[in-house]
């Protein structure tokens, strides 16, 4: 069930990348690499490629990350029917399988809770 759920959430949400539909500040071109779903706690982390990362740093993308949650991660989730209290987004320079270690490739996350439909990011 969780892995017919994530296909069509993936659907939901590949469009609006693919389309460009979400614009992020920095400009930089993204691609959704993973949506995964967590049951404890109830999270969703979407994960992007984003090969400029690099040449970036995090200062230049930092408020990508809030325009991701709002933009593109809460409407899929919404279309989806699907309610989580925490929503994770990562950028990666180079597609990591998730969980590896990867210290050579460079990987930013950022937590959001989710309240009353808004992002509310968490520092760590």
């Amino acid at each position: 069930m969780i892995r017919s759920f994530l296909s069509v959430l993936m659907l939901a949400a590949a469009p609006a990348v693919a389309a460009q539909d979400v614009t992020v500040p920095s400009g930089q071109p993204l691609s959704l690499l993973e949506v995964r779903l967590e049951e404890v706690p109830v999270l969703a982390r979407f994960r992007f490629l984003a090969p400029d990362l690099d040449a970036r740093g995090f200062e230049a993308v930092a408020d990508d990350f809030a325009v991701l949650c709002a933009d593109l991660a809460l409407p899929a989730l919404a279309a989806s029917d699907v309610t989580v209290d925490k929503l994770v987004i990562s950028m990666s320079a180079k597609d990591v399988p998730f969980g590896e270690v990867a210290p050579d490739v460079t990987q930013f996350f950022e937590v959001f809770s989710i309240e009353n439909g808004d992002c509310i990011w968490e520092a760590f």
